[in-house]
C-alpha cells in the first residue's frame, strides 16, 4: 500500500490520516481544538493571502526551509505534491524537528503561509 494510499501519521498525540481523498481526523486532542479550515480555491488564488504568507515565509520559515539555508537543516519543500491541509497541519502541529507555530501565528496567518506555498510565486 502506498502512501497515497493510507498513511497514518501521529501529530502532538492525535491521529491523521492521510489518504488520497483528503485528510481526516483532528489537528489536536487538547483544549485549544480547531477545526481544519477550508481553503477555497479563491483564498488560494487570493493576492493579499499569498503576499501576507510570502512575509513570515521570508521573516521565518526560510531559514530552515530556504535555499539559503544550510543544507540538510530541514526538508526542501515540494508544494506541487502537497495539499493545502497538509501543509496547515505541519505549519500548526510541526512534526519532526519542525516546531508547532500554532502558539506564534494566529490561524489566518497560517493559512497565508498555506497559501504562499501553494502559490505560483512561492520561492523558497
Amino acid at each position: 500500500m502506498t502512501p497515497t494510499q493510507f498513511c497514518a501519521a501521529a501529530v502532538c498525540g492525535s491521529i491523521i490520516v492521510i489518504t488520497s481523498s483528503g485528510i481526516g481526523g483532528a489537528l489536536a486532542q487538547n483544549a485549544e481544538d480547531e477545526t481544519l479550515p477550508e481553503f477555497t480555491e479563491e483564498f488560494l488564488a487570493d493576492a493579499q493571502n499569498i503576499t501576507a504568507g510570502a512575509e513570515i515565509w521570508q521573516a521565518q520559515c526560510r531559514h530552515c526551509h530556504g535555499n539559503s539555508a544550510y543544507p540538510g537543516k530541514a526538508p526542501k519543500l515540494k508544494p506541487r505534491r502537497y495539499k493545502p491541509e497538509f501543509v496547515y497541519i505541519r505549519v500548526t502541529n510541526g512534526f519532526g524537528k519542525m516546531p508547532a507555530w500554532k502558539a506564534v501565528y494566529n490561524r489566518d496567518q497560517r493559512m497565508d503561509v498555506v497559501a504562499y506555498i501553494l502559490s505560483s510565486e512561492f520561492s523558497p
